[in-house]
């Protein structure tokens, strides 16, 4: 699934005098010779979607043929059902679903579902996509927790804030993960709250979260979350892409995706500042900060820190996600 975190999966709504380009333009099933089955409808949607430029186009067709098959990946189902021939209602279901596909549709939002952590979350438009990278995020506060345990109150479970839950996939790993652990995740957008609450109940995690759609760069939203500090970590994955940037992302972006999820200001760094002065007033005397961010923020961050002493923080930790790049950030809170 490390494939999806190096594209965006969008969608560019058809313009209505071209609603019918996407399903004039395929080849039909009657012109494929011998049963149709679920290895045919791979191949033969791998084909259109290459002849269509639609990225992954194997892994997408294979995602969609499995899914209704009722499997997650192509690769899980018994070998029999590769050759099988599919009913009319199968393939008029697959059809369906790769003309979304086809038109550049997320397979996340297709499938109205997707893996992280090894938790089956709910995906609904507009809200963020958990990316594969952000797993390593996860993986890097589990870390922590283990050992640093008298600093996050390991053995009494963590309180711990997630800023920007979107779906819920950081809050509902770390709560899966850590047995005891406690979560108060917020988002500003109520379609977020909504799907991060949905997920926390799917996955019967819904005791140990409080969820709360808030504004963090909004005047006294500390006040909201006073009740429950001391906290002992913070954890986001913020809007972090710089504004230039936005500019050049594909189109297709803009009809799906939240872009308040994306857009983090001129230099990628207006939320992240939030947090960083939002955090002090929350955490315990030791309690860490861990941030997903863009490569070129670490050296951003350090020098934001340096300007700012009176908020007792230090960037301890910079690492690297799969591809390579300087991506996650710990910072960590000191005594005055």
């Amino acid at each position: 699934m490390k494939l999806w975190g190096q594209i965006l999966w969008t969608l560019l709504s058809v313009p209505r005098g071209r609603r019918g380009w996407a399903f004039n333009s395929w080849k039909t099933y009657s012109s494929l010779a011998g049963p149709l089955s679920a290895t045919g409808m791979v191949n033969h949607w791998t084909r259109v979607f290459e002849e269509r430029g639609i990225p992954e186009a194997r892994e997408s067709s294979e995602y969609i043929v499995a899914h209704v098959l009722g499997a997650k990946t192509f690769q899980s189902l018994k070998p029999a059902l590769w050759t099988k021939p599919l009913t009319p209602q199968q393939l008029e279901c697959i059809q369906e679903l790769c003309g979304r596909r086809l038109q550049r549709m997320p397979v996340q939002y297709i499938l109205g579902e997707w893996d992280f952590q090894g938790l089956s979350l709910k995906m609904v438009p507009p809200v963020f996509i958990p990316r594969p990278e952000t797993e390593e995020l996860v993986e890097w506060v589990l870390e922590e927790v283990a050992q640093r345990p008298h600093a996050v109150r390991a053995q009494d479970g963590p309180l711990i804030l997630e800023v920007g839950c979107g779906s819920g996939a950081i809050t509902l790993s770390l709560l899966s993960q850590l047995p005891k652990s406690r979560v108060v995740a917020v988002d500003k957008e109520e379609a977020a709250v909504s799907l991060t609450h949905e997920n926390a109940q799917r996955l019967q995690l819904q005791d140990r979260i409080r969820i709360i759609c808030l504004d963090i760069t909004s005047e006294g939203c500390c006040t909201h979350l006073l009740p429950w500090s001391p906290m002992d970590l913070v954890v986001s994955n913020p809007p972090y892409i710089f504004r230039k940037d936005m500019e050049q992302l594909a189109p297709e972006i803009y009809s799906y995706e939240d872009l308040v999820a994306l857009d983090g200001g001129d230099e990628g760094m207006d939320i992240i500042t939030h947090i960083l002065t939002l955090a002090p007033q929350l955490l315990n005397a030791s309690g860490s900060i861990f941030l997903e961010v863009d490569p070129r923020h670490p050296e951003l961050v350090s020098s934001w820190l340096q300007s700012h002493p009176d908020l007792h923080l230090s960037l301890v930790g910079v690492r690297e996600d799969f591809c390579g790049r300087p991506r996650f950030l710990h910072v960590q809170k000191s005594a005055p």
